[in-house]
């Protein structure tokens, strides 16, 4: 096998992140520029022009000002960020609609409920410039894509969670058959006006963000509805680390992800050697035996993310999306 290459599609950066400081900051960095994952029949996430950060030098000062005065981000992250991946990408959100020059929240996680049962939520509205109401539903999505699996080889029910639990099928399902169709429900409607927010005006959107990860060494077909800009890495199981890793650049380097913060990548100082990580990675697989997601980088400044899986990963596929629902004029799930 020839020298594995590690350049592979990245946000612009991760670039601005570099030289903050906050791990909050430097996430906020990483969600600017973080692509949509997937084409849809919504607009996808607000552009760095309609946040007031198109102007290069200005953003770089917004997010300066933030990484000096981070406690200003608190009341929307807490004391404690959630452990949880989404929560803690949906409060960074909350942070960059409400603080970006352009835009400003006005509501948030917007329960409906009926007969005491949740049918819902609404994640984020928004205000733009000109003061219209936008309903933001938001993600943060990692798949990682079976040479085999259900359907045929584009079929997005192939790309997974590490955990098992969701696909880009189910999400891309839930969202576009239940989540926005949920904001003309006549209980949202009311909600809404409860809040001073007129349904009527309100417009729509979607961010999936997040990343692909395609098995290595070989090539599959990106899912559909994937976007050509979408940000990718690699998956491989544990069996085939010492495959990769023999045939990583000299020198390579690498650092281990941690929930949540799996948007930014970390700081210089938690790189390290491949040996050093293989002490790691031998104790892990040896104990809990979860997927653990890294990034490598080359001298040469080539870079890549891998997760590396359980050697039987994965140990079940998720359930197909399903489009039935018991209560007539709701939007299915």
């Amino acid at each position: 096998m020839t020298q594995v290459l590690l350049n592979a599609a990245t946000p612009a950066r991760e670039d601005e992140s570099t030289s903050l400081n906050h791990p909050w900051v430097r996430d906020l960095a990483w969600l600017l520029h973080a692509p949509d994952i997937i084409d849809s029949d919504y607009p996808g996430r607000p552009t760095l022009e309609e946040l007031g950060l198109g102007d290069a030098s200005c953003r770089k000062a917004w997010l300066h000002a933030l990484d000096a005065e981070p406690q200003r981000l608190m009341p929307y992250i807490s004391a404690t960020p959630p452990r949880r991946l989404g929560h803690y990408h949906e409060r960074l959100w909350h942070a960059l609609l409400d603080l970006a020059p352009a835009t400003r929240l006005l509501a948030t996680n917007i329960a409906i409920r009926e007969a005491g049962r949740t049918l819902g939520e609404l994640d984020v509205i928004y205000a733009d410039t000109q003061g219209q109401p936008i309903h933001l539903e938001l993600a943060i999505k990692y798949y990682l894509g079976l040479r085999e699996g259900p359907g045929e080889e584009r079929n997005p029910a192939r790309w997974i969670g590490p955990g098992c639990a969701d696909s880009l099928a189910r999400k891309h399902a839930h969202t576009g058959h239940h989540q926005l169709p949920l904001a003309h429900h006549t209980l949202s409607m009311a909600r809404l006006n409860a809040l001073g927010i007129d349904p009527r005006s309100l417009r729509q959107r979607a961010a999936m963000l997040g990343m692909l990860f395609y098995p290595w060494p070989i090539t599959i077909a990106a899912p559909h509805p994937a976007r050509t800009t979408a940000t990718h890495g690699n998956w491989l199981t544990w069996q085939d680390w010492p495959i990769l890793r023999d045939n990583l650049p000299p020198g390579t380097l690498g650092a281990p992800l941690h929930k949540p913060h799996w948007l930014a990548l970390p700081g210089c100082e938690t790189y390290r050697s491949l040996e050093s990580l293989e002490v790691e990675l031998k104790a892990h697989f040896t104990g809990t035996n979860a997927p653990r997601q890294y990034h490598l980088q080359a001298p040469d400044g080539s870079q890549r993310r891998f997760f590396i899986v359980p050697d039987d990963w994965p140990r079940s596929l998720p359930l197909p999306p399903t489009y039935a629902h018991h209560r007539e004029g709701f939007p299915p799930c």
